[in-house]
């Protein structure tokens, strides 16, 4: 049986999503999903997700949301090494995984929440918010900043899912303002995902037109 991934192709955590699976070549079948019609408000999709969030993986029976859940229960399904080579190297993963969900992504939504407010309904950004979120980010940033100056991956020496988790946030911050080039650890790591890992470049074209076609459409 197919496992169905929902979501929109401009969404960063969706990317988080398809790139794990190309990585570990587990076939996905993609369900399109438009946030900006509102497709994840629909009666059915709300029983996948009472959220209306995506993605979610539909696995049979299985439904799960949240990406980094999702890219859990993939990696453990073909026992992939993205989930780390040893045992403390997979407490690492985890333990990242959890601190971009808390320390990290929550912040680049606000930030994108309030960049989409802005560009599709003309709502006024949020001052506080805006600074809000700037300062976590930017607290968050020196600490992975320090950590990726003596490695070129987040745990050990390969890529992980701590890597795919924390590097979604590059798929928006040019427009919504994230000051990650002040990072210089920080955007050479990313750099490096971006030359190495040919699923990771092919997902940030995916959203990139994605978005622009939404910005082309609503001019």
């Amino acid at each position: 049986m197919t496992i169905k991934i929902y979501g929109d192709p401009g969404s960063g955590s969706l990317r988080r999503v398809t790139t794990a699976a190309a990585i570990m070549g587990v076939v996905i079948e993609r369900i399109n999903i438009d946030l900006f019609k509102g497709e994840s408000h629909t009666p059915d999709f709300l029983k996948l997700n009472p959220h209306g969030l995506t993605p979610v993986l539909q696995d049979g029976d299985t439904i799960i949301w949240e990406a980094s859940a999702i890219n859990l229960y993939l990696a453990g399904k073909v026992h992939s090494s993205l989930l780390g080579q040893t045992a403390s190297e997979k407490r690492e993963v985890v333990q990242w995984m959890f601190w971009s969900g808390e320390q990290w992504r929550i912040f680049s939504t606000l930030l994108f929440n309030e960049w989409a407010g802005a560009t599709f309904t003309g709502k006024p950004k949020t001052n506080d918010i805006v600074q809000l979120a700037m300062t976590y980010i930017s607290n968050a940033a020196k600490v992975l900043d320090h950590h990726l100056s003596t490695r070129k991956f987040i745990v050990g020496d390969a890529l992980t899912l701590a890597d795919i988790d924390i590097a979604a946030l590059f798929s928006q911050y040019k427009r919504t303002g994230a000051p990650f080039e002040e990072f210089p650890n920080l955007v050479a790591w990313h750099q490096r995902l971006l030359e190495t890992v040919p699923a990771w470049a092919a997902t940030r074209d995916e959203v990139e037109n994605r978005i622009a076609g939404v910005l082309n459409t609503a001019s």
